[in-house]
């Protein structure tokens, strides 16, 4: 038997504050990137617009929509840090695709490049990054 995506309450739960984290930080992305594409190139306007939606994604997640039980934060920062820049090779290669290849504008080369990696970080960040499981007996923190 398959085993579902998301299996329990909870975890429904907080993919449906994830995905309302995503669309604030979607907010953030794209109206910083209006505003950056008016002075700068298209390629800086994207990462520059990239680093404050993920600096608001991260604050959203960690503190409201998947609160951890994790006390190691320095390497959950660490873990986030690479899985955002996971999502950013991800969406910097389909904005760069849409943009050159496909000749979709700036600004819908970001909308369609965001979707993509949303499944995917939700479940690193899920399961992984900001895990909500109770620690082990005997485990130190972090080690849930």
């Amino acid at each position: 038997m398959i085993k579902p995506i998301l299996p329990s309450r909870e975890t429904q739960v907080r993919f449906l504050r994830f995905l309302v984290v995503g669309g604030t930080a979607a907010v953030v992305q794209l109206s910083t990137l209006a505003l950056f594409k008016l002075v700068l190139g298209p390629n800086v306007a994207f990462t520059l617009s990239f680093i404050l939606a993920t600096a608001t994604h991260y604050s959203l997640n960690r503190f409201w929509a998947l609160p951890s039980a994790r006390r190691d934060t320095v390497q959950q920062l660490g873990e986030y840090l690479t899985t955002a820049g996971l999502s950013y090779l991800i969406n910097l290669g389909l904005f760069r695709l849409c943009l050159s290849v496909i000749g979709l504008s700036v600004m819908w080369s970001a909308v369609v490049a965001v979707p993509p990696s949303t499944l995917v970080v939700f479940l690193l960040l899920n399961y992984r990054v900001f895990r909500h499981g109770r620690a082990a007996p005997g485990a130190a923190p972090g080690e849930n």
